[in-house]
This record gives structure tokens, sequence and C-alpha cells, in this order.
């Protein structure tokens, strides 16, 4: 893989960097479906066993902006390799986890080539790949980026419900034993001709900010938002990152080349990517729940119901890559989050009883807009930039990815646990002011408990998922801003050159 081909040589090892990617992206969300379980079977507290995800996603704000200079130190194919088989290695480790500190101990080990995999798989896509098939080439990544997540509440209800939740971290350990085959089969091993030395200060307050801002929002909810610690949380990370930037402006070996910003298209990408991830990751975190918290369905059942809309990105994402290719990204990208937020407006129209296929046909119509919209946002941005900033632009889109992510979740369910919070007492008023006022409450009295249990059982589902349809309102509002983001841009093909260019790997 020392250069870009202008034939089809480039197909193989597309094939063989999906796998890794696949496998990392896979685990953010197929885990979250066994946290039930894994609480049962290691004897956690609820707030306790929340740290097997937390503790994983601090981790990758930690390891993410250092996997750009590890490719350079040791060579980007010689990394893909170990990381695959650290994943691989650290996943079982997880499987055998006796406790949940263990779980946890282990879960961090597993973040870091799981936040390095995606990073690295994107900077060799960009230098195996001739500039003007991008479009196709990041259609196919995308199944990895994409679908994965998308397939996970499926795949994990499956196993835990089924056979075994511990088969959620096995199941990675043949797939990285393959992927760490084929890529020993189709990559040349290329040592590294440069040493750079490592930006440690610019990585100490990179780490730490992002530290801090994702462990703030993640336990805004459980500490208080107006409390000391997420308040001195978020002060402490904002002056870091921006401690960061100083330092990177001044240093000779940048751990992120902070010149990715100096082009607005890759600003625009960045954060027309923010709004698309918040958007789906809100998606995939509200829908499940509600299914299973409002509507009482299984795992498995909740999962299914994700398929059809998972199958749309499948179809989808290849088209879109095409698409790219043809008419550059304006279109497809503003047509696609217009998609969005149109099933995200259909969304908010939930009730207790919305049937499983209006949720299944509303969340295809959305992900039409997201296989339409993602790949070009991420192939416009960082194919503005130089061959030798796409390491940076990469790096930095995982960053964004990880951190939009993260902070849609936390973010949005603490939205929705505040504002249940205040509908309930809302709501909870009027049946104090008496039978006469609301007649309902004296025909339930008189059936007894029971009946008072009922009418606060159905007061409890409608307040629920009233903040769910909050929060697909907001999402609903991203969306369409990004179309105005989206307008600026650029439209046609791109004029960069496909001609062979020399990388080392």
């Amino acid at each position: 893989m020392p250069q870009q081909t202008r034939g089809q040589g480039w197909i193989l090892p597309l094939s063989v960097l999906i796998i890794g990617t696949f496998m990392s992206v896979l685990d953010t969300s197929i885990v979250n479906v066994a946290i039930p379980k894994i609480q049962i079977e290691l004897s956690a507290a609820p707030d306790d066993v929340e740290w097997v995800v937390t503790g994983y996603t601090l981790a990758l704000g930690v390891i993410v902006p250092m996997s750009g200079w590890l490719g350079d130190r040791i060579g980007k194919t010689r990394l893909y390799i170990l990381s695959m088989v650290g994943f691989a290695l650290a996943s079982a480790l997880c499987g055998a986890a006796w406790d949940l500190s263990s779980m946890i101990a282990f879960r961090i080990i597993q973040a870091i080539p799981g936040g390095i995999l995606p990073v690295v798989s994107m900077t060799l896509l960009y230098q195996i790949v001739p500039r003007d098939r991008i479009g196709a080439a990041m259609g196919v990544y995308g199944l990895g980026v994409v679908v994965a997540p998308a397939v996970g509440p499926t795949l994990g209800g499956y196993l835990v419900e089924y056979v075994n939740w511990r088969l959620i971290f096995y199941i990675n350990v043949p797939i990285g034993i393959l992927g760490t085959l084929a890529a020993l089969a189709v990559f040349p091993r290329i040592r590294p001709t440069s040493w750079p030395k490592f930006d440690l200060w610019g990585f100490v307050t990179i780490a730490y900010g992002l530290f801090a801002l994702l462990l703030a929002t993640s336990e805004g909810q459980n500490w208080g938002w107006s409390g000391y610690r997420i308040q001195g949380l978020f002060i402490s990370g904002l002056l870091s990152l921006a401690l960061y930037v100083v330092i990177e402006l001044e240093v000779e070996n940048p751990l992120i080349d902070l010149r990715i910003f100096q082009g607005w298209p890759y600003v625009n990408s960045i954060l027309l990517l923010g709004i698309a991830v918040t958007g789906l990751f809100t998606v995939l975190y509200f829908i499940p729940q509600f299914l299973q918290v409002v509507q009482g369905m299984q795992a498995l059942d909740a999962g299914l119901v994700l398929v059809p809309s998972a199958v749309v990105l499948v179809v989808l994402m290849p088209l879109a890559g095409r698409i790219y290719d043809l008419f550059g990204p304006r279109w497809p990208v503003a047509i696609g989050l217009a998609i969005m937020a149109y099933g995200s407006y259909l969304l908010a129209g939930l009730t207790p009883s919305t049937p499983s296929f209006d949720i299944e046909v509303w969340t295809s119509i959305r992900n039409v807009g997201t296989g339409l919209a993602m790949m070009p946002i991420m192939a416009s941005g960082i194919s503005s930039l130089p061959v030798q900033l796409t390491g940076a632009g990469s790096g930095m889109n995982n960053v964004m990815q990880r951190v939009a992510s993260s902070v849609a979740v936390a973010v949005f369910g603490s939205l929705g646990a505040s504002a249940s919070a205040q509908l309930t007492n809302d709501r909870g008023a009027l049946y104090a002011s008496g039978a006469e006022a609301l007649p309902q409450v004296s025909a339930a009295a008189g059936q007894g408990p029971s009946g008072l249990l009922g009418m606060y059982q159905a007061m409890s589902m409608q307040v629920t998922t009233q903040t769910y349809d909050n929060g697909f309102y907001i999402v609903t509002l991203m969306c369409a801003g990004g179309v105005v983001l989206a307008l600026l841009l650029r439209s046609g093909k791109p004029k960069t050159s496909a001609e062979p260019v020399h990388v080392e790997v």
C-alpha cells in the first residue's frame, strides 16, 4: 500500500480496513444492551455499572488525539495490526471479567486500540484510494462507521437474551484474528522514515480537556449540573483546550496540526459532522429506551424494530458515495439533513401506543437522510485538505464523532430526566386538586388501589414519552440548521487530481 492506485487495487485493502472499523465502532453500541445483565451478574450498583460505558468513553477521549502521532512514529500499517491484536485481547479480558472493577479496568484497556483503529483506518483509506474515487470508497467504508452502531442493539439483544452476555466481547476475538491475518497478507510492512517528537504538553492539555468535558456531561445528572464539581470540570476543561490551542501553534511537531482549520470547507464539515452524529446517536439511544421502558419490549424485540432502518443504511451508503463522486457534497448533504429533520419531526410525535410499524417507517425515513449525508460530510472535509494533513483531519473527525456521540447521549438523557421530573410534578399537582376537578380520579379510586396505580402508570408513560419527543424536536431544529451550512459546501466533482500520491504507511 505504498501509493494510491488508479485501478481497483484499493478495494481489497479497503475491505480489510472495514473489518477493524466495524469491530471497534460496533462495541460502542452493543455493550449498552448488556448493561442490565452485567449489573445483575457482577452484583453491581446501578450508578457503578454505568462506568463500564463511561470509563470506555473517557479513555477514548484521551487516546484518540495521539493516534496520528503513533501512526507516524511506528508506521500506520504496524499500528493497525497492533491495534487489531490489542482490541481482540482486551475484548477477551472483558469477557472473562470476574467483578465490576476488573470489567471497568479491562474496558479502559480495550478503549486504547478501540480509539486508534478508526483514526488509522481513515488515514490509510485516504492514502490508498485515488482522490476521484473517495466518494465510492467512503460509501463502502461508511458501512463500518454508521451501520455498526445501528445493528449493535439487535445483535447485543440476541446474545444477551438467548446466549450469554459475555459473548458480546468474545465475538471480537475471531473477528480480530481474521482482520489481523488479512492485514498481514494485504498490507506491506514499511518502516517509518521519520521519528517525530512527542508533543507532551499538547497531549496533556487536550487529553485533560476532553476527559473533563466528557466526564462532566456523563455525570452531570448524577452530580448536579449546578454543582461545583461539574462546573469545575467544564471550566477547567475549556481552559485546558484553550491552552492546547496556544501550545499547538508554537510547537514544531503538533499532536494535531491545527492548519486543518485554516480552510472553511473542513471547518464546515466538522460542524456538520457534529450535527449528524448527535442526531444519529440520539435516535439510537432514545428509541430502544422508549420501546423497552414505555412499551415493555424485550431487548431483542426492541433491536429488531431498528433492523429496517439499518438495512436502509446498508443500501444507501455505497450509493451516497457514488452520488458524491458525481455531484459533490452540497446537494446530498443538504437533502440528507432535510430528510433527517423530517424523520426526527415524525419521531417527535411518539405516543405510548405508537405501533412498532410506524416507528420502523419513521426511523427508516430518517436513515435515508443519514445514509445520504454522513459520508459526503466526512469525505468533503478531509478531501479539502492536503495529503499530509489527512491524518490530522481524520484524527479530529474521530474526536468530533466520539465527543458528539457521548455528549448527545449524556446531555439529551439528562435533559430528558430533568424534563420528566418537571412534567411529573406538573401533572401530579392536578391530582392534588381533588376528585371534583378530575372526575377520572374518582372513577379510578372506585376501583381501589389497582385503579389509582393504573392511572399513575399511564401518567408516567405519557411523561416519559413527552421527554423523548422533546429531544427529537431539538434534533429536528439542529438538522434544519445544518441544511443551511450544507448549502455552503462545494458542488460538482472535486478539482483534485487522481494521480498517485506516494506516502509512507
